[in-house]
């Protein structure tokens, strides 16, 4: 896609207001210059400077503002966590030795000065030019890599082994590590500032790490007044470049987050009082519109959930130290960690839908990566909620905020088996050892639903704990365009792909021009029966609208997923079922067999009013199907597979998805006016399946002994 192509795109997606907001921050960026670091001092604080060691001093005296990283916290949560303790120290012996590793990617040495502008995975070292003029698009280097660096997201693990041995060389590296980093990235020069969100994640990861190292001896009041004026700085930026109209997603609550997090731990700064005012209002509006009433993400994309909630938890943890905690962000976090329960149940395998890239708010523990339940532990640290306290797990961070705030644990109640998130747009139907999602929600958030996919309908199955048939994940955002593509298209979702096209149109890497539109017919949690429609393919020469519906009722042995594609002319449909890279798939006389380690899992059987075939793919390299992806740039051959048909419309597809090796037999589907109707043969029963389309959610399945 070209950058023309794509302007015009993202201009369609913005309305007068915007385009003349966004007219007025261009000017002022072409117009912007690297400043120096004396220049911005001179904005902060005024000719006359502050004395730094008065200010150093109320640090380490914790004057006037809440603590979450200190000393006899670390002795406490060591005492109680040794393990996990030692874990941190071992994280930040490796940042000592000058390796990192980010996403996918393999760890890369920095060596023992570190370059902050130099990517030494692809040797691209990005320009030390105004950060407005560095266009990161169309750049050789991977700009996620570069960011996550620049993000210093490595000095809060460095604070604590500090705090936990009291051994100098963690709190040196911190220092040396900001030193380093100031002197080679000037005001507004480099890649490290473009854009406030960047500001803004920095910015907390500096706050908490000097806060956590107050009290060791290298930090003198000359580092303070440059780290103090770093952080003033990026604060700045995080208000008067915030995203807005389109783009005020997760960055907006990043760059807010930033803003308060500066603005609450350093009450020195002269604009202080009016920044953490500003900043909260904002963050509980955003909060509200992000995380919907029923608790799920308005993105659509689980991994941003975890990031924004987190970022808002950072807010409410300083202030409830503080002051009085923010109901209303409170309130957020809570029903954010009710719907994440729902998904995630006593056992079940992380719910992945939307883009992930594996972002942290603030990185406190070792893992690489945070799961639903890591996170949903840290939310009940926070805002003690009976059903994260059942599905969350303890980690470090957890431990942090737990001991900060004085929060226990609560009794938790029993699992609920279904729910329906009508906001978010998602069902959950459990039974036994099986979860079945269907996604029924909108495509993303805002007009560019930056992070959606176009998985409309898509329905995922979980047995035993475990993912049989799910989302392949995000594999790229820059490193690979064409998996970006491919991972974030409808062929390769849990849904139905007609004429090889995806349901919403794409206008760039993180921009769909059109969406796709879901309209939810009926959800029966009773009877375990889903009926909706989305009208993606009404764009197309001869219109299409694709209706599916799902039976999952409580104890049957099946599932059970029917699409009608109703409109006018010839299509060419395929229905997809991406499969976890733990089985093997087959194809047999009535469709597919699933095994594990040789032992089966789950049959599927398809049939359909025209003339239908099967088909599978596992790695290709040529089409990027066929892949599993648990972190951004990474990937894993997995199994794709499906039905395909092509006829006159309207047809009808069935799948049958049995949940024991016996598969079903002597499938058949038909389609009159208003009723389609099915049969199969499992065992010694027969099943019958009986649909009026005129009707929302009339489905019934019933069955006889043969």
């Amino acid at each position: 896609m070209s950058r023309l192509t794509w302007y015009l795109h993202r201009l369609r997606a913005m309305n007068a207001q915007e385009m003349l907001w966004r007219a007025g921050r261009l000017r002022q960026r072409l117009a912007a210059r690297p400043v120096s670091w004396p220049a911005t001092a001179d904005a902060l604080f005024g000719r006359t400077r502050p004395e730094w060691d008065a200010l150093l001093r109320d640090l380490r005296a914790n004057a006037g503002r809440p603590v979450l990283l200190d000393q006899a916290r670390a002795a406490r949560i060591a005492a109680e966590q040794p393990e996990a303790a030692a874990a941190v120290i071992a994280a930040a012996e490796r940042v000592l030795t000058g390796k990192l590793a980010f996403f996918g990617y393999p760890p890369a040495g920095l060596g023992p000065i570190i370059d902050w502008n130099r990517d030494p995975l692809s040797e691209t070292r990005w320009p030390s030019v105004s950060s407005e003029r560095i266009d990161h698009r169309t750049a050789d280097g991977d700009p996620k890599w570069i960011w996550e660096l620049n993000r210093l997201q490595h000095l809060p693990l460095l604070a604590q082994a500090w705090l936990f041995t009291g051994e100098e060389r963690f709190a040196d590296a911190v220092f040396e590590h900001l030193d380093s980093w100031i002197e080679q990235q000037p005001p507004g020069a480099g890649i490290a500032w473009r854009g406030a969100f960047e500001c803004g994640i920095r910015a907390i990861s500096v706050g908490f790490a000097l806060q956590g190292v107050r009290d060791a001896p290298g930090l003198t009041p000359e580092r303070y007044g440059a780290y103090l004026t770093m952080l003033g700085e990026s604060a700045r930026r995080c208000w008067v470049e915030r995203s807005l109209y389109s783009s005020a997603n997760n960055h907006l609550i990043g760059e807010l987050t930033g803003l308060a997090v500066v603005a609450i731990l350093f009450p020195e700064l002269p604009a202080a009082a009016t920044w953490q005012r500003d900043a909260l209002a904002l963050l509980t509006e955003h909060a509200d519109r992000q995380l919907l009433p029923d608790g799920a993400g308005a993105e659509q994309a689980i991994a941003y959930q975890l990031f924004t909630v987190e970022l808002l938890a950072l807010v409410y943890t300083l202030l409830a130290l503080k002051y009085e905690p923010p109901q209303r962000l409170g309130a957020a976090i809570a029903r954010s960690s009710r719907f994440l329960a729902l998904l995630v149940g006593d056992s079940d395998p992380q719910p992945r839908y939307g883009d992930d890239d594996g972002g942290f708010a603030l990185r406190l523990g070792p893992e690489h990566y945070r799961t639903v339940r890591d996170h949903l532990g840290i939310a009940d640290a926070v805002v003690p909620e009976p059903a994260a306290t059942r599905a969350g797990t303890p980690t470090i961070a957890a431990a942090w905020f737990r001991d900060a705030l004085g929060s226990a644990a609560v009794a938790a109640p029993e699992p609920a088996a279904d729910g329906y998130a009508p906001d978010g747009g998602l069902v959950v139907l459990r039974s036994g050892r099986r979860r079945v999602l269907m996604d029924i929600g909108a495509l993303g958030y805002l007009s560019i639903a930056a992070h959606g996919h176009a998985d409309a309908l898509s329905v995922t199955v979980a047995l035993d704990g475990a993912d049989v048939i799910g989302d392949p994940g995000t594999a790229s955002y820059y490193g690979h365009p064409a998996r970006r593509t491919v991972h974030r298209g409808t062929r390769a979702h849990a849904t139905v792909t007609v004429d090889d096209l995806d349901q919403s149109v794409m206008g760039g890497p993180f921009m769909w021009s059109e969406h796709a539109r879901v309209r939810v017919r009926a959800v029966d949690l009773a009877r375990g029966v889903v009926d909706a429609e989305h009208d993606g393919y009404r764009r197309l020469e001869e219109p299409i609208t694709h209706r599916r519906w799902l039976l999952a009722p409580p104890g049957a042995r099946e599932v059970v997923v029917v699409d009608l594609l109703s409109g006018s002319g010839i299509h060419a449909a395929r229905v997809s079922w991406p499969l976890h890279p733990a089985l093997t798939a087959a194809p047999a006389e009535y469709g597919h067999l699933l095994s594990r380690g040789g032992e089966p899992v789950l049959t599927l059987a398809y049939a359909a009013t025209v003339p239908v075939s099967t088909e599978q793919v596992h790695g290709d390299e040529g089409t990027d199907l066929g892949w599993w992806s648990e972190l951004l740039e990474s990937r894993e051959p997995s199994w794709l597979i499906g039905a395909q048909c092509t006829g006159l419309t309207p047809f009808a597809i069935i799948t049958v998805l049995t949940l024991d090796p016996e598969p079903s037999r002597e499938l058949r589907i038909t389609h009159a006016g208003t009723e389609i109707r099915a049969h199969w043969e499992s065992g010694e029963t027969a099943r019958e399946l009986v649909i009026d389309t005129g009707r929302d959610g009339a489905a019934e399945l019933s069955t006889r002994d043969r």
